[in-house]
């Protein structure tokens, strides 16, 4: 598995051989949220960094899940119809939401690192 790259919205991208990048949130965040019920997934089509791609539905709220670069949703993961739950059973694997084809493929590596984003969780749970 290729090291992982994070965002501040708290989404995992991590980079795949065929140049697609998988996208899905955090632990961090699938906590935060508590049991989702719901995940209204992507549309396959092309969208700009920071744009509000998937919503995830918990018991506590919603939430967005932001395109974290510009670029082309090639893939969703089906099985969150059905299996929402897999978000909280599994949200760095199988709970995965989609894959994109990145417009800028070097940008992923500009994105925060484990240590990079683990600093951030530490900070946010400090203030």
């Amino acid at each position: 598995m290729s090291e992982l790259r994070f965002t501040e919205d708290h989404e995992w991208l991590r980079a795949e051989a065929d140049g697609s990048v998988t996208v899905g949130i955090t632990a961090f965040a699938q906590n935060a949220l508590g049991d989702v019920v719901f995940v209204q997934l992507p549309e396959l089509q092309a969208y700009d960094q920071g744009a509000e791609a998937s919503t995830v539905e918990s018991v506590k709220a919603a939430s967005g899940v932001y395109m974290p670069l510009t670029g082309e949703v090639l893939e969703v993961n089906e099985k969150l119809s059905d299996s929402p739950e897999l978000v909280n059973e599994d949200p760095m694997g199988e709970g995965w939401f989609f894959r994109f084809k990145p417009a800028d493929a070097a940008a992923v590596a500009k994105l925060l690192d484990q240590d990079a984003y683990d600093r951030l969780i530490k900070a946010n749970a400090e203030a």
